[in-house]
């Protein structure tokens, strides 16, 4: 079992951003993401296969932000245009948003790039909005954007704060106006972009800022290194994970750049179509492998675009299926359909019931790709970043969601009962590989 944890050193933030993944939150300053992966019994399958297997993988992931508003929650595209980008016809089901995982740039405004103050930022934000080269919403979105990182980033105590905020943000805000006049097309299947312009890089240098590594725990190291090694022998692994904030991806991969930068790099994460579509959003999603889907939940929100959302989603579990038939693929999916929310009644955080059916979808596609494959739970703790808005299939979802939440209690026990290291278990050992 391992456990992957990166903790905050900041107070939490409260957020009233709807569900995930949407425009950036306001940010934390140093998520506590744990990582475990045990081996437990599990119900059989009524299509068993001798190269299919369950196994327990929880990772946990906790986001601790400092108590700010939440940026730009009602910025979105229209339903229409956010169909577009996600909803496309390709002749090829395999077909790439671009080739080579290379966008090129068209010439547009660089304006943000040479900026050397906080008041130029924003004088020219300003600028381009009266250049009429901006929305008011999307400016708007900016500007929260800019305050809320700087907000985070000056509360780490980061002697180079000035430095690092002005420097991540104009790029982020050169990248935001760029989609803005040269809208980016993702494909059912998006890899990620990595030249001429690294996105990849981009998005971890810009939440990097927002981790405090001292505090931050790694469980059972060796067990990715067992993950690496069935990819490489042509496995695929499925990680079943509750869901909790738009900084999940940057932050699984900043703890495994290290010692696992293939895992790091390599994992492709079903996300929703608002991840997509999202002006202020988008730019950090080209830098990730996706395959793009309509929730569940929020599949009648317009009804008349409902037939068109079920074909969409059909050919994304096209693409899925390719991929899995062509082995070593590492997934990421929260089956819950979209961020965790807190109880009601005592107002704590706990990860949301998975869909059976989703578990089920993930299971059949694994067992019938014709290749080794292994679904593991995953379990994050992350959730001060932007709070959201008994048939076999059920009992394999209970298996791998009762092992989440199991975790999920080791997880809160290290950060929030401050035990650190000494919460490690028999089954969960703690560590921190990067001191």
């Amino acid at each position: 079992m391992f456990i992957l944890s990166a903790s905050s050193s900041s107070s939490s933030a409260s957020s009233s951003a709807s569900s995930a993944p949407s425009s950036l939150p306001p940010f934390s300053l140093s998520p506590s993401i744990y990582l475990s992966f045990s081996r437990v019994s599990l119900p059989p399958s009524s299509s068993s296969s001798s190269s299919f297997s369950l196994k327990l993988l929880p990772l946990s992931l906790h986001f601790t932000p400092p108590k700010l508003s939440s940026p730009h929650s009602s910025l979105r595209f229209s339903a229409s245009r956010a169909m577009a980008e996600l909803v496309q016809d390709k002749e090829s089901a395999h077909t790439p948003s671009t080739s080579d995982e290379t966008r090129n740039d068209p010439p547009h405004s660089r304006a943000f790039l040479d900026l050397r103050s906080e008041e130029e930022l924003l004088s020219c934000i300003r600028r381009e909005t009266e250049a009429g080269k901006l929305p008011s919403n999307v400016a708007a979105g900016m500007e929260e954007l800019y305050q809320n990182y700087k907000n985070a980033v000056f509360e780490s105590g980061n002697p180079k704060a000035d430095e690092i905020v002005l420097s991540n943000m104009t790029v982020a805000l050169d990248r935001i106006l760029l989609d803005v006049e040269d809208p980016f097309m993702f494909s059912p299947y998006h890899k990620a972009i990595r030249k001429p312009f690294d996105y990849y890089t981009f998005g971890q240098n810009y939440i990097r800022p927002l981790i405090d590594f001292e505090n931050s725990f790694v469980g059972n190291l060796s067990l990715f290194k067992d993950i690496e090694e069935k990819l490489h022998q042509g496995h695929n692994v499925v990680l079943i994970s509750n869901h909790q904030t738009e900084a999940d991806p940057a932050i699984i991969s900043l703890l495994l750049e290290k010692t696992n930068p293939y895992i790091a790099e390599n994992m492709i994460y079903v996300a929703g179509d608002r991840v997509i579509a999202d002006p202020l959003c988008k730019p950090f999603s080209i830098g990730r492998n996706l395959i793009c889907v309509y929730s569940k939940k929020h599949m009648l929100d317009i009804p008349e675009l409902a037939e068109t959302k079920r074909k969409a989603n059909t050919r994304s579990l096209k693409e899925m299926a390719l991929l899995l038939r062509g082995g070593s693929q590492l997934i990421w999916i929260a089956p819950s359909g979209g961020r965790d929310r807190p109880d009601s009644s005592t107002g704590e955080w706990y990860p949301a019931p998975f869909d059976a059916s989703s578990v089920d979808n993930m299971r059949r596609l694994v067992q019938h790709s014709g290749v080794p494959g292994h679904l593991c739970p995953l379990a994050l703790l992350c959730y001060d970043i932007m709070p959201p808005p008994s048939q076999v299939r059920e009992a394999y979802s209970k298996a791998l969601y009762d092992s989440v939440a199991k975790q999920y209690n080791v997880l809160k026990a290290a950060i929030d009962g401050k035990q650190g290291l000494e919460a490690s278990t028999a089954d969960i050992s703690l560590s921190q590989p990067w001191i």
